[in-house]
């Protein structure tokens, strides 16, 4: 494990750094999951981590590759490597632990419950984006843009900030980490929330995701008026809550 700007990170298996703060506490862990080209220093990743502190609670929070502090340029990266980041990361946890994954982070966390569904004790997602490489990005596509594409990288207009430059790899290697195409088993308790002014993710993929996964104890809250950042104080209040509820189910 290496200190990079007094910010701890430790090298993955798939030999990318990743930087890291985990906060000791009682388990299961949390463990927070941001979205596309954000990072762990987002709102509500401070306000997770501020509540698990108070709490007493086991919390982490990461940067995938090509995001925040951690190595790897953006464009390099694909839901495959980012997905292999996050399991690299909880692998520094011992027991088991409730993810919360916003966004892209709803997919990855999408991802990792279905490949070590003995580790996960539960799962709050933020409108959560399962499949947008296909869904969203690809679907939306003029032929303009597949045929720039096809060339290496097509750049779209972003809300936060520069454009995004999507890559040909983004979007072929997103193919193989769909998640709303096969069985999709949610042994745990799951909260879904999302917000009804969502620009990013309509409520119909929140709609789709709820129906399509399998699991004993799911339920999807509607925030009416919430945005896609999901960061005002009654979303925040409302994420701990969540997070809250389904610690309390895992036992």
């Amino acid at each position: 494990m290496t200190e990079s700007a007094q910010t701890p990170s430790f090298v993955s298996p798939e030999g990318r750094r990743i930087a890291f703060h985990l906060t000791e506490g009682v388990g299961p862990a949390v463990v927070f999951l941001g979205g596309f080209k954000s990072d762990m220093e987002g709102t509500k990743a401070i306000h997770l981590e501020a509540w698990a502190k108070s709490a007493g609670r086991a919390f982490l929070r990461f940067d995938y590759s090509g995001h925040g502090e951690s190595g790897e340029v953006f464009t390099d990266g694909a839901i495959g490597d980012w997905f292999e980041d996050a399991c690299a990361a909880i692998a520094l946890i011992d027991g088991p632990v409730v993810l919360v994954g916003s966004s892209m982070g709803g997919w990855i966390s999408l991802l990792v419950s279905r490949a070590m569904p003995e580790k996960v004790a539960g799962l709050v997602t933020i409108a959560a984006a399962p499949d947008f490489t296909e869904d969203s990005m690809w679907a939306g596509f003029d032929e303009a843009q597949k045929a720039e594409l096809a060339k290496g990288q097509v750049a779209l207009p972003s809300d936060y900030g520069e454009p995004y430059i999507i890559t040909r790899r983004l979007i072929e290697e997103g193919r193989q980490r769909l998640v709303l195409r096969d069985p999709l088993p949610l042994p745990f308790s799951v909260r879904f929330l999302q917000g009804t002014a969502d620009a990013d993710v309509e409520m119909s993929v929140a709609l789709r995701l709820l129906a399509h996964a399998e699991g004993g104890d799911m339920r999807l809250t509607l925030v009416d008026g919430a945005d896609h950042r999901f960061s005002d104080d009654d979303c925040l209040a409302l994420i701990v809550t969540s997070v809250e509820e389904v610690l309390a189910r895992a036992g």
